[in-house]
């Protein structure tokens, strides 16, 4: 025993010394990083049973960030490469988006010149095996199934696909490459003279995306511009300044952030953007976060254009990521954002209270802010001036849009909601593209045509209800069935939409139930007072 902490003591003595060779801040303290070592040390080596070193590290270090701020975390190797392949822009794979019909799965489009395209695999194929792995009728997961398609660059997936009107299975060899992830949603003119996009998140490409977007729709004659930030929960902090840049004028305040430990970061609108004049609303609502409050606050602060919707989520704090050496993932919060008028994004929190935190949503619906402007306690010692005209806007956490939208609880029926929770709407729209595409193709040559003639059988309504009832998902009388009708007839019209053409056309369609999208289009149709133009 006296061996054993004669080496812990020559082992943390090192500590103090290494210390002395790198930078440290004041406020450490290194006796408490001294216990910290000697505490996993004498685990390991005296604790009664074997113990799982990598994990007693992982458990230790979510330990201590459980009890800081809800937005410090802790990412294993898998965890930190999955969380990051959505925002840098690429992962490599075959290049297909599929779904999975019963327990196959289906491709549903390649990516263009990607890995798949390339070979000649189609919309519609099932793919059945992958390499000695078979991936049809075993019930295998989804993330399963991805990791067996996805591979580094220049490798093979040896692929056998079942194809519709081919006797016997074909077989394909992929050889893997880099599939971009776009970040953009949609981007359609509403109006010959209005515009639309839509941004999922706020990745590596989103500023070029965004930019190309912009470049067509001028093209096509846009002057005005519906801009969607909608449960777009942010992302990269870089993007977000790319993204405003197309709207503000060069050297324009976009955001800047602030620390204890962290100097005073301003970042600012760089030139070359392509929509500096015409009118611009942005979409939010409860669950826009991040990156996506940034953009909007500071077109509002700026006086740039009009925010319509409901109060952002209230995300402003600023993740350092740092990397450790496993390829794990600590993202430290380090700072807060700060929209151009000085507002803080952040809304209130307690520390290792991040339970109380994740339920924001439903004290937020119980007080009824998401459905009565009224009941929005705005904080009157938070109150900041647009740097433009002098318009009061409030501090306190999130953005408060300019035209308040209610979130309408009535909007669906009971029966609507059951059906899409149980995911009734995908497994019947994938399963009546599979046997209709090509004749689907065949008659609608362009979205055009199908937006205006196409009706969604009866038959396939048949089909959805039989569906929900094995579900034992039931309207509870006929009065709400006939109310329910109509959106399960929209829903799978855009679903077959998004099958034959893709997001853009899937969009057109959904929005015509949105709310805020309508309340959006109605201010550019009536409200002379939207800015046309930086100023």
């Amino acid at each position: 025993m006296k061996q054993f902490f004669l080496f812990l003591l020559c082992t943390l003595a090192v500590l103090p010394l290494a210390a002395q060779r790198q930078p440290v801040h004041e406020s450490v303290d290194v006796e408490q990083i001294r216990k910290l070592q000697l505490a996993q040390l004498a685990i390991t080596q005296l604790y009664v049973d074997t113990v799982d070193q990598k994990k007693l590290v992982e458990d230790a270090i979510n330990g201590i960030l459980e009890k800081l701020d809800p937005h410090s975390s802790y990412s294993n190797p898998k965890e930190t490469k999955k969380m990051n392949e959505p925002l840098e822009g690429n992962f490599e794979g075959i290049g297909v988006q599929f779904n999975m019909l019963e327990d196959t799965l289906v491709v549903i489009q390649t990516v263009p010149k990607g890995p798949s395209e390339k070979v000649g695999i189609l919309a519609g194929d099932r793919i059945i095996s992958v390499g000695d792995t078979a991936i049809a009728g075993v019930k295998m997961e989804r993330d399963s199934i991805m990791t067996l398609l996805r591979g580094p660059r220049g490798t093979k997936a040896d692929l056998r696909i079942v194809r519709r009107g081919v006797p016997e299975p074909m077989k394909f060899t992929v050889t893997r490459d880099k599939i971009p992830v776009n970040t953009l949603g949609a981007a359609y003119m509403v109006t010959p003279t209005i515009g639309y996009i839509q941004l999922d998140r706020f990745g590596a490409t989103s500023g070029k995306e965004v930019k190309e977007a912009i470049a067509k729709l001028l093209k096509q004659g846009m002057r005005d511009l519906i801009f969607d930030l909608e449960s777009n929960g942010g992302g990269y902090l870089g993007a977000a300044f790319e993204v405003a840049s197309q709207f503000l004028n060069e050297g324009d305040l976009v955001v800047y952030t602030e620390g204890r430990t962290q100097p005073k970061q301003v970042f600012v609108a760089q030139g070359g953007g392509l929509f500096k004049q015409g009118r611009v609303v942005v979409l939010v609502n409860e669950f826009s976060a991040s990156a996506a409050e940034i953009v909007a606050g500071a077109i509002q602060d700026h006086d740039r254009g009009l925010v319509v919707g409901r109060r952002t989520f209230g995300k402003g704090l600023v993740q350092r990521p740092i990397d450790l050496p496993d390829g794990s993932m600590i993202r430290l919060t380090t700072s807060h954002y700060y929209t151009p008028s000085g507002r803080c994004i952040q809304k209130p929190y307690e520390k290792g209270k991040k339970e109380e935190y994740s339920q924001d949503f439903e004290k937020r619906y119980t007080h009824g802010e998401l459905i009565h402007r009224d009941s929005i306690h705005l904080d009157s010692t938070k109150v900041y001036k647009t740097l433009v005209d002098g318009r009061s806007v409030y501090g306190g956490g999130g953005i408060m849009p300019d035209v308040f939208v209610p979130l309408d609880t009535l909007a669906f029926t009971k029966f609507y909601t059951a059906i899409n929770r149980n995911n009734l709407f995908n497994t019947i729209s994938l399963r009546y593209i599979d046997n209709q595409r090509k004749a689907l193709k065949k008659q609608y040559r362009t979205f055009a045509d199908f937006r205006r003639d196409y009706v969604v059988p009866q038959s396939l309504i048949d089909q959805l209800l039989d569906e929900a009832k094995k579900k034992k998902v039931t309207p509870k009388d006929d009065a709400e069935l006939q109310k329910t009708l109509p959106d399960l007839r929209l829903m799978l019209k855009a679903l077959v939409a998004l099958d034959l053409w893709d997001r853009s056309e899937y969009f057109q369609l959904a929005n015509d139930r949105s709310d805020i999208y309508k309340a959006a289009l109605h201010q550019l149709e009536t409200n002379p007072n939207i800015p046309v133009g930086a100023r």
